[in-house]
C-alpha cells in the first residue's frame, strides 16, 4: 500500500512551518472506547511515572475532582502525585469562557492550581481567535529510564465530569450540566486512542509547539496580573525531547490538526493549519464502499460537501452516521442554533445519497438518550481517525484540534478483501456495542452492516411505538429524525449559528474560494 494515497504529504498539509513529519510507521494504536476505559489506562500509566519522567497534557475542560476510577484518585491528585515523585508535569489548559455559559473557567483554573502546588506547571491558554477554544485533548508520557513504556493518548475525551462512562451507559456519577432529557447522570459515548511507537514523539511535538509560542497566554490585563501573582504565567523551558520510541507495531499514524488563521500568527502555523479538513477531503475522494461516522455535531454544508460528492459519485457507497438525539444546549435560541447546521447537512447528504445514507442516535437499555461525543470516522475499512474534531466548520477551521489517523499495514482477512485490520476492528467494535451482539464478523461486508443497523433500529423503534410491550429488542440504535425548526426560531437563531456556533477561521482568500 502506498501511504501517500491515504495520508497527506508534507506539501499537502499546507503548513511548512510545523516540525511535524508527514506520518510515522511502526506504531501500535489501541482504541479506548468510553471514558472509563481511558481513565483506567491513564491512571495505570501515570502511577508508573517517577523521577525525571515527563507528563504533558492539553485539555479543553479539566475538573480537578473527576475520579479516574470509583476508588480514585482524582485527576488533579494523580498528576500532582506524579510531580511529587519527581516527574516533570506540564499542562496546557484552555482558559475557557464563563461558567454561567456552561463553560469551565473556574474548574480549569483550579486544576492548574492543584498541579502547580505540587511542583508542576500549567498555562491557562487563550491564544485563540475571539470566541475560539483550544479543543485538543491529549496526554504524553515519556520515561527517562524505560522508554519502551512511552505512550500518548489522543481523542475526544476531556479530563472532566460526565466522561467516565462505560458500555452500559449509565452515566458518570460526577455529572456535568446537560439538558434534562439526558437525566441526572447523562449517558456518554466517547473515544480515545492509546499510541505506542514513534508517533508518541510527534504528539510531544504538538505540545511543544504550543508551549513555546512566545505570545502571552492572555491579552486581558487583569487576567495577566492574576496569573502573575499566582505564578501561572511562568513558561519554563521544556527538556529537549528524547529520541522517538522504537517501532512496536504495524500502524502508520498521521496527526491531523486545526489551527485558525490569526493576525497575531502562531509561529508554528502562521497561516493556520487545516490538515483535518484536507485529510477528509483527500480520503473521501477515494471512498468506494462505506463511510462510518460518529460525530457530536455534524454541521456546515461546506464541510458536508465532500461527503455528499462521494455519495453522488459512487452508486455503491453507503454512509452510516451516529449523532446525539438532542443538542447539549437547550435554550430557546441555543438549541435551534445547534440544529440549523445539522438540518441542512443531513438534507444535503440525503439529496446526494438517498436511502444509502442512514442516520441514528443512541439510547441505553433504560431508554435514556446517550450523548454521542465521539469523533470517529472509518472510510472503506482502511483509513480511520479518532480525535477532538467534529464535522463542522468550527472544528475544521477555527478551534485548535488534534486527531490521530491510522492506516494499518496488516490486511484484514475477512471478506470483502482490501480492508485493513485496525480500521475494520474499530468499526466492528462500535457495531457490536450499538447492536448488542458479539458475533460481528459478517458485518465486515458493508451492505450487511448497513442492513443490520437499519433492522436493529427499526425493531427498537417499533417496540417504543407499541408502548414498550414485550421484551425490549437488543440494540441501542434509534432512527434519527430530520431536525425541524419553526420559521421564527430559525430566523432568530441563524445569526447566532453563523457568528458564534459555527464560525469560519480560514484566511480571507480561502473563504472566498471555498478552499481549505
Amino acid at each position: 500500500m502506498d501511504l501517500s494515497d491515504w495520508f497527506l504529504t508534507e506539501e499537502e498539509r499546507g503548513n511548512p512551518e510545523t516540525r511535524l513529519g508527514a506520518w510515522t510507521t511502526g506504531n501500535l494504536v489501541r482504541p479506548l472506547i468510553h471514558g472509563a476505559a481511558y481513565f483506567a489506562e491513564l491512571r495505570r500509566r501515570v502511577e508508573r511515572l517517577g523521577k525525571d519522567d515527563l507528563l504533558l497534557f492539553a485539555d479543553w475542560r479539566g475538573d480537578p475532582d473527576e475520579l479516574l476510577a470509583d476508588d480514585g484518585p482524582p485527576v488533579a491528585a494523580a498528576m500532582a502525585g506524579a510531580a511529587e515523585r519527581g516527574a516533570l508535569v506540564r499542562g496546557l489548559i484552555w482558559r475557557s469562557h464563563l461558567d454561567r455559559l456552561r463553560f469551565s473557567a473556574a474548574e480549569n483554573r483550579h486544576l492548574g492550581e492543584d498541579i502547580e502546588a505540587a511542583g508542576g506547571q500549567c498555562l491557562l491558554d487563550t491564544r485563540v481567535p475571539p470566541g475560539g477554544s483550544h479543543h485538543q485533548k491529549f496526554v504524553v508520557l515519556r520515561h527517562d529510564r524505560e522508554p519502551d513504556h512511552d505512550v500518548a493518548f489522543v481523542g475526544g475525551i476531556d479530563l472532566c465530569h460526565s466522561r467516565r462512562d462505560d458500555a452500559a451507559h449509565l452515566g458518570d456519577p460526577q455529572a456535568a450540566p446537560m439538558p434534562a432529557v439526558y437525566g441526572e447522570r447523562p449517558p456518554w459515548h466517547d473515544a480515545q486512542v492509546m499510541i505506542q511507537g514513534p508517533a508518541v514523539a510527534e504528539v510531544e511535538t504538538v505540545f511543544c509547539e504550543r508551549w513555546e509560542d512566545p505570545a502571552p497566554e492572555t491579552r486581558q490585563p487583569l487576567r495577566r496580573l492574576r496569573d502573575h501573582f499566582e505564578r501561572m504565567d511562568d513558561v519554563p523551558e521544556l527538556p529537549r525531547p528524547g529520541p522517538p520510541p522504537r517501532p512496536v507495531g504495524t500502524h502508520a499514524v498521521q496527526l491531523l490538526r486545526t489551527y485558525a488563521y490569526r493576525r497575531s500568527a502562531y509561529p508554528f502555523a502562521p497561516r493556520g493549519e487545516r490538515s483535518v479538513a484536507r485529510a477528509y477531503r483527500k480520503v473521501l475522494r477515494r471512498a468506494r464502499s462505506l463511510i462510518y461516522l460518529e460525530d457530536q455535531y455534524l454541521w456546515s454544508t461546506e464541510v458536508i460537501e465532500p461527503f455528499a460528492e462521494a455519495l453522488a459519485r459512487e452508486p455503491e457507497l453507503r454512509m452510516i452516521i451516529v449523532v446525539p438525539r438532542h443538542p447539549d444546549q437547550d435554550g430557546w435560541l441555543a438549541g435551534p442554533a445547534s440544529l440549523i447546521g445539522r438540518a441542512a447537512a443531513l438534507a444535503r447528504l440525503r439529496e446526494a445519497g438517498g436511502d444509502r445514507v442512514a442516520v441514528y442516535d443512541l439510547e441505553n437499555h433504560e431508554g435514556t438518550p446517550v450523548y454521542v461525543h465521539a469523533k470517529v470516522c472509518v472510510v472503506d475499512d482502511v483509513w480511520a481517525t479518532v480525535g477532538s474534531d467534529n464535522v463542522n466548520l468550527r472544528s475544521w477551521t477555527f478551534d485548535s484540534e488534534l486527531s490521530c489517523a491510522v492506516v494499518d499495514e496488516t490486511p484484514d482477512p475477512r471478506p470483502p478483501r482490501g480492508a485493513r485490520k485496525y480500521a475494520r476492528d474499530l468499526r466492528l467494535t462500535l457495531a457490536a456495542e450499538h447492536l448488542d451482539r458479539d458475533d460481528v464478523d459478517e458485518l465486515a461486508d458493508p451492505a450487511t452492516a448497513f442492513a443490520a443497523f437499519a433492522d436493529s433500529a427499526a425493531r427498537l423503534d417499533a417496540w417504543h411505538r407499541s408502548g414498550r410491550r414485550g421484551p425490549r429488542p437488543p440494540g441501542r440504535l434509534r432512527p434519527h429524525p430530520q431536525p425541524g425548526l419553526g420559521r421564527v426560531r430559525r430566523a432568530l437563531a441563524t445569526p447566532l449559528y453563523r457568528i458564534a456556533v459555527d464560525p469560519d477561521g480560514r484566511p480571507p482568500g480561502l473563504r472566498r474560494t471555498g478552499g481549505f
